[in-house]
């Protein structure tokens, strides 16, 4: 039979993505490419709105080329690294472009299997209960704010938020502030803070990070990452301590030493390296300076875990997401004991079938181009089951 779906009997029910940023978009258009409905129920008022809320001089880590969605190229005016504003334009111009079916302003609460079994209840907001034949969830590796329950963070007298609040330096001029956590988004908004004016900025570091240059004679991190992602770890993870030690400087004079451990294993962890957009050079002049992580707050005062304390004007926490899924599909035994989904692509659990879930990993590859990928398999996979069902 084939994959394009009978629209007739049961398969009519739609196939309901919640979430309308990049992973959501491209599962639907995939969709609708096989002939089925895709309801795309987004809880914000635009898609995209995760890229919207990003800092401004934020731009892809991957190349133009790897980050386009199915059906529709980047623009080359975007350039090789797109920035912020223009990816936004693109999902904007993907939604259109592929004539996709976008809810905004639903959010979904709660995700449940159908009384007779045949599909999928969604609690939304509103007092809706949407059945729909499939749902592929969608919201985000980066869903909502994590800030750690610090010691006496109640009591800091200073200004704190987290990354997600950050856009731009120009607030921060002449303060000293202190960065917490040294992930692709802490390092960016560090050096950010040293180009905008602020006088003095610090980075926390609680694991000291691998760290790659975006780009080396022209060769992009991205196109390595797409040919190891298949290698064994342990040559990875060699190969990447020699590279380092060609393409890094040695850092450990200005405290940030290089790794014990290799970089395709944390990256197994859910750890990708840092891509260098300035880190290196701010490092190495003294710019910014590594210290150890902040352990607690003292009024004006951070104590750090070497028991250091100082008196930064401003501490912006880059900490983290949490994926926040457990009230969602929690009770369907479909997360780990991290709550991530125990499968991601074109596997639905084999206690859920019929869910599936994309966007919850940090590939080395590049995020956007495996979503690209999952969605082709996402969607074949729903429409086998649909005409089956038919």
């Amino acid at each position: 039979m084939s994959e394009r779906a009978s629209l007739t009997g049961p398969s009519t029910r739609p196939v309901y993505v919640i979430g309308g940023g990049p992973g959501g978009l491209a599962v639907a258009a995939e969709l609708r490419a096989r002939g089925l409905r895709a309801v795309v129920l987004e809880k914000s008022d635009a898609v995209g709105a995760s890229w919207r809320r990003h800092y401004d001089r934020l731009r892809l880590h991957t190349t133009r080329r790897w980050s386009a969605l199915p059906g529709l190229a980047m623009p080359r005016r975007f350039g090789r690294w797109v920035s912020r504003d223009d990816v936004v334009r693109y999902l904007e111009k993907y939604t259109d472009h592929h004539e996709l079916e976008v809810v905004t302003g639903v959010e979904v609460s709660r995700v449940d299997r159908t009384a007779d079994g045949t599909g999928w209840q969604l609690a939304a907001s509103g007092g809706r209960v949407l059945t729909g034949q499939a749902v592929v969830v969608a919201t985000g590796h980066n869903h909502t704010p994590r800030t750690p329950a610090w010691p006496g963070l109640d009591t800091f007298t200073g200004e704190l938020v987290h990354a997600s609040e950050y856009r731009a330096p120009a607030p921060y001029a002449d303060k000293d502030v202190l960065v917490v956590g040294i992930g692709n988004t802490g390092a960016e908004i560090a050096v950010d803070l040293v180009e905008g004016g602020a006088s003095r900025v610090r980075i926390a570091v609680r694991t000291v990070p691998h760290i790659v240059r975006r780009s080396t004679a022209g060769w992009p991190a991205q196109a390595t990452g797409i040919l190891v992602r298949r290698l064994p770890v342990r040559l990875v993870d060699r190969a990447g301590r020699l590279l380092s030690r060609i393409a890094v400087p040695d850092l450990a004079g200005q405290g940030l030493p290089r790794p014990d451990t290799g970089l395709y294993s944390r990256v197994k962890d859910g750890a990708i390296p840092v891509q260098d957009v300035g880190l290196i050079d701010a490092v190495k002049s003294g710019r910014v300076v590594p210290v150890a992580t902040v352990e607690s707050f003292d009024g004006d005062t951070v104590v750090l875990a070497d028991g250091t304390r100082i008196t930064p004007d401003a501490v912006i926490a880059a900490t983290g997401y949490r994926r926040a899924l457990e009230n969602l599909v929690g009770h369907l035994d479909v997360l780990d004991a991290r709550g991530r989904p125990v499968t991601h692509g074109g596997r639905a659990p084999k206690q859920a079938p019929g869910l599936y879930f994309t966007g919850f990993t940090n590939p080395i590859s590049g995020m956007f181009r495996e979503m690209a990928r999952d969605a082709g398999k996402i969607a074949h996979s729903i429409a086998k089951r649909t005409a089956r069902a038919a």
